[in-house]
């Protein structure tokens, strides 16, 4: 090193009178303003010798070196000595490459060390202040030691040399010739190197020394503290005005932001020590201030291109280092690249200051395609331990963002309201993530969001306690004070848009406390960013399905192209594509699954959703509900407005939370859910009226089937012995259940008629699982004495399922027999597009099948259910015809001469299982059996009632032991009671013959038992077919205005007139019959 040729000399700065006045003012601001002492003040140190003067008081630094203070008049034999034994000087300057490193230097290696030597005891001062100096700064001005005791590498100093021979000032360093010392050093670095690179090593060295004195050494101890201060404000000018150094402005070189990235243990590195000297030139500089402000936006800026595939911790330790310091923080919020309003919501995570680190995800693409790069062929442990792998690493960069949020929130209110305030722009930028197509340009990425809703709801664990004691701190009057959050275009509860701008725009007074903040912010943050990655996964796996099923097509046809070199190219090169969307939707997926998956996350979150339930239901009921208390139900018809408009999502993204945990999660659950969860959704199904959207009332009643699903050893599930055993669920589940099985009819959506079987089926299941406790029995019972018309409803739409699905399923089995008999492989041979035509028709029958099959067998375990315990209902007027002709008919299909029809290859493929429906039907017939209306209902049902059916069914349970020897003697009795209600039926259609148009049901055209007139059309019409009528809709069917049976009109007179003409015709059936039967003795008595 010492051998290359030295560069000469940097050039000044231009105008350099005004770049020395630019120093000097801004020496003076770094130094705190510091007065210069006076002749007659007391000198920083008491003198090491009597002959040695005490030094002068320290001057303000200038750049150029001639304005330094003169030497003393009285001569030091030290500096005398010093003075005449230089050598020859050496014509050069300081070396470029001087201050270059080896990577391998470790801390002890660049920190100041002692001399190998022993120090001498009597070493006074001046010369301990010399040595220091120079070991600190590894600076020289002896052209002849170019290296320290240590073999440390040192900068000689040629004009401080010079000027110090010329002012006849003894040759050695000291701290009022520090500033142009380390000025000359500076500038003799390459402009290719950073300052920062020779600076903060130095810096780092004056702190070791300094901690390394030991008892009373104050003049020590001065020195240090200025050659720290001139170090610091060196380095500061390094980065903010490098001219000042003879160099030009360069983004490469003058940065702090490379020294904030190395470990604090480097000695490159930006320690605590550094950051809390620049902290406290803060109010003196504003500068300073603004260089951390600028730096912690590099440190931003720089990370927004790394995933978490790359060296991304660095990053974020230097961002926990500068937090570490409240004034930093402060500074670092009020920058303006902290929160942007201009932004779209993709924006957000690479151009705020926090927004890159919030970024670092598993789920950014690079990381999901290193982490399941083959995931068609990966097995499930494999993905197992991928997705645990990239949770732990997610749960460490987690912590940190919290910590790193925390601080932001605590600094200073000015800080907190910033950081709240970059939430909220988040939210209210993101709201088309929620669209039913996410355009992924414009929003922000999952991972982001996911980070965004754990950090958040780690701000809100604090007041998130178990017995709900700061639940009422969370205050409805937030969305009324010009809340951050934007719900404006937000669909509300029970409100238009309308009544919710109305509703918003009444301000109410006061400022909402932070709990309150934090909550709406994490209740927007749960909608837009977990529960959106959560809908994420239904688009994915519908995604796979469709690619892979355009794959498998592709596959199929791949021998077309065999022999065309040009479209087997391109052919493969189409299956290339879809196989590529294949595996990065199914590497997104695992990615997804994993993230959401994270117990320790959804844990949080469902401490937070407990909140929000109990929270939603007090303001509901206008109490101070917590689990521990109940809720009077039916709520009052007149709802409370705070209640109508708030945002859907409160609601939404309760039960959508729950239900993704019970369902994929649900050993959470088990110790966390109390019974606020079963009181929400038992509240808004009894008062459904109260939620406008029926499919998020859908939503209540998944919920309580998912969380029924068996799970571990719980045989109900999660809630199910809650539900069964809970004096609230007692009183007013069932009810409930019933109730929105009633309004499913109709979900005013294009897909409402298949809506409602999936509700239904959903309700089904929970009524198994509660139906063990006879409480729910007699509570039944109890009501359909009461609640008539309501159960008369519900039985009517239960009759009209199970008709329907058992068309459905039965009318398929047919089509699937014969395609079978036509596909098997003993059948004639079909051309290839014929078979491959009648193979999916099959496909497409056989899923069909599936499905209405299952609908089947859970509708007709209701039938038997309710038909045990609510006989009355289904024997009405008004429905049980309908009631005896669907089993008439059912039970000709399943045992009639045509059920060989009904035979399939795998019944059970399909779940028929034609014993246990059969077996079902018996069941029915005997429950509804005990009353006479439903025996004469079978004998008037002239399409589908034929004793042989009965006898086959006899016969059928009694080969398989399908029933008991009780239960078929009691159908032997029940058949015939049909057979005898037969012919009496029989016997009145003779008698009556062909009624008088007049006495006919318009509808049904079958005599009229009891005419009522209907109010608008003026129709005489039997009681029973306008009751039956309006159990599917309530109009009059003649004009469509809406009717009820409370305004119907009995007709008396014509009830009358009907009587008359039976008995009548009753008469003349009598007189007719015996005339016949007295012309019959006559005849026998002639012959």
């Amino acid at each position: 090193m010492a051998d290359e040729q030295q560069p000469p000399p940097p050039p000044d700065a231009p105008d350099q009178d005004k770049m020395d006045q630019i120093r000097r003012r801004r020496m003076e601001k770094l130094s705190g303003h510091e007065k210069p002492k006076s002749e007659n003040e007391p000198t920083p140190y008491p003198p090491a010798q009597p002959t040695q003067p005490a030094p002068k008081a320290q001057p303000k630094i200038n750049i150029r070196p001639a304005a330094a203070a003169s030497t003393p008049s009285s001569e030091n034999p030290f500096a005398k000595l010093e003075a005449t034994s230089s050598t020859p000087s050496v014509s050069s300057s300081l070396a470029a490459n001087s201050l270059k490193r080896k990577q391998t230097d470790t801390v002890q290696q660049t920190s100041s060390k002692p001399s190998a030597r022993s120090t001498p005891a009597e070493e006074d001062i001046s010369s301990w202040e010399h040595r220091i100096l120079g070991q600190i700064f590894r600076i020289t001005l002896d052209p002849n030691q170019r290296i320290d005791s240590s073999n440390h590498r040192l900068a000689y100093l040629p004009n401080l040399r010079q000027e110090l021979e010329e002012e006849n000032a003894p040759v050695r360093l000291s701290i009022d010739k520090l500033d142009p010392a380390i000025v000359e050093a500076v500038s003799a670095i390459p402009h290719t190197r950073p300052p920062l690179d020779y600076l903060l090593p130095c810096f780092k060295r004056v702190v070791k020394q300094t901690k390394a004195l030991r008892g009373y050494a104050s003049q020590k101890d001065v020195i240090l503290k200025e050659a720290k201060r001139l170090c610091v404000s060196n380095c500061i000018f390094s980065v903010e005005v490098p001219q000042l150094f003879g160099r030009e402005p360069n983004s490469a070189t003058d940065s702090l932001v490379p020294y904030l990235l190395f470990d604090h243990g480097d000695e490159r590195g930006v320690c605590f020590d550094f950051l809390t000297d620049l902290v406290s030139r803060f109010d003196e500089d504003d500068t300073v201030k603004e260089m951390i402000a600028k730096s912690a936006g590099e440190l931003s800026s720089k990370l927004a291109s790394l995933t978490m595939n790359d060296a991304y911790k660095p990053y974020v330790e230097a961002l926990k280092k500068l937090t570490t310091f409240n004034a930093i923080v402060i500074g670092i919020s009020a920058n303006e690249g902290f929160v942007k309003d201009d932004l779209e919501g993709n924006e957000i995570e690479f151009s705020t200051i926090l927004g890159p680190f919030f970024r670092i995800s598993p789920l950014q693409p690079q990381v999901t395609k290193e982490y399941f790069s083959s995931p068609k062929t990966m097995d499930k442990r494999n993905v197992t331990a991928a997705q645990e792998a990239l949770r732990l690493t997610l749960q460490t960069h987690q912590r940190d963002l919290l910590d790193i949020t925390n601080r932001f929130i605590k600094a200073h209110v000015s800080s907190r309201n910033r950081t709240l305030d970059w939430f909220a722009t988040i939210m209210n930028k993101n709201h088309k993530r929620r669209a039913m197509q996410v355009d992924e340009k414009v929003v922000a990425s999952d991972g982001f969001m996911m980070n965004v809703v754990v950090v958040l709801d780690g701000l809100c664990e604090p007041f998130m306690d178990t017995t709900f004691t700061k639940v009422s701190r969370i205050e409805v009057d937030y969305l009324r004070r010009s809340p951050r959050i934007d719900i404006k275009d937000e669909t509300k509860l029970n409100a238009d848009q309308n009544e919710s701008d109305e509703f918003y725009a009444n301000k109410v007074d006061g400022t909402s406390n932070f709990i309150s903040e934090v909550f709406f912010l994490t209740l927007a943050a749960h909608h837009y960013g977990s529960e959106a990655a959560s809908a994420k996964l239904k688009t994915l796996d519908r995604e796979i399905k469709y690619f892979s099923g355009k794959l498998a097509e592709m596959e199929a046809e791949r021998p077309k192209f065999a022999n065309n070199p040009v479209l087997s190219a391109r052919f493969e090169a189409q299956v290339t594509q879809y196989a590529n969307l294949v595996n990065k939707a199914m590497s997104l997926k695992f990615a997804i699954d994993g993230v959401l998956l994270d117990k320790v996350m959804q844990t949080k979150s469902l401490l937070f959703m407990r909140y929000v339930t109990v929270w939603l239901l007090r303001v509901t009921t206008r109490s101070d509900y917590t689990p521990d208390k109940s809720i009077q139900l039916p709520l009052p018809a007149t709802q409370p407005d705070a209640f109508k408009n708030l945002p859907e999502y409160v609601l939404e993204d309760i039960l959508g939370n729950f239900t993704f945990i019970s369902r994929w999660a649900p050993d959470i659950m088990l110790s966390a859910v109390s019974d606020e969860l079963i009181a929400l959704c038992i509240t808004f199904l009894t008062n459904s009226e109260y939620i406008k959207n029926p499919f998020l009332k859908a939503k209540l009643v998944t919920l309580l089937y998912h969380g029924s699903w068996p799970v571990y050893h719980r045989t109900k599930g999660i809630i199910g012995d809650a539900l069964t055993g809970s004096k609230f669920a007692n009183d007013h589940l069932l009810h409930a259940l019933l109730k929105f099985y009633i309004e499913a009819e109709s979900t005013g959506a294009s897909s409402q008629f298949y809506d409602k079987f999936n509700i239904r089926y959903e309700i089904f299941q929970v009524i198994k699982v509660i139906w063990s406790n006879d409480i729910y029995k007699q509570r039944l019972q109890q009501e359909s004495r009461v609640n008539t018309q309501f159960f008369l409803k519900f039985v009517n739409l239960l009759l009209n399922d199970a008709t329907y699905v058992l068309d459905e399923a039965l009318g398929k089995f047919p089509k699937i027999h014969d395609l079978e008999q036509e596909l098997a492989p003993e059948a004639p041979q079909l051309p290839p597009e014929e078979r491959t035509k009648k193979e999916e028709e099959l496909a497409t029958l056989e899923g069909q099948a599936q499905s209405y099959m299952q609908l089947t067998n859970e509708t007709m375990a209701m039938m038997v259910l309710f038909s045990k315990n609510l006989s009355a209902s289904f024997t009405m007027p008004e429905i049980v015809d309908r009631v005896a002709a669907m089993l008439d008919y059912t039970l000709d299909k399943i045992v009639g001469s045509n059920q060989r029809n009904l035979k399939v290859k795998n019944p059970e493929k399909y779940h028929w299982r034609p014993k246990v429906l059969l077996g079902e039907f018996i069941e029915i017939y005997l429950n509804l059996g005990k009353g006479e209306t439903f025996i004469s209902a079978v004998a008037r049902d002239g399409r589908s009632y034929k004793p042989a059916n009965f006898d086959n069914a006899t016969a059928i349970i009694t080969k398989y032991n399908l029933k008991s020897p009780e239960d078929i003697s009691l159908f032997e009795k029940l058949k015939a009671r049909f057979k005898v209600a037969k012919e009496v039926e029989d016997q009145e259609e003779m008698d009556f013959g062909e009624p008088p148009d007049a006495f006919q049901d318009p509808l049904l055209f079958t005599l009229m038992e009891d005419p009522v007139i209907l109010p608008i059309s003026k129709i005489t019409i039997d009681r029973s077919t306008i009751q039956s009528h309006l159990l599917s809709d309530p109009h009059d069917p003649f004009n469509r205005t809406p009717l009820k049976i409370e305004d119907v009109i009995p007709d008396a007179e014509r009830k009358a007139e009907i009587q008359a003409w039976k008995e009548e015709m009753r008469a003349k059936s009598k007189a007719t019959k015996a005339a016949a039967v007295k012309a019959e003795t006559m005849d026998t008595t002639e012959g």
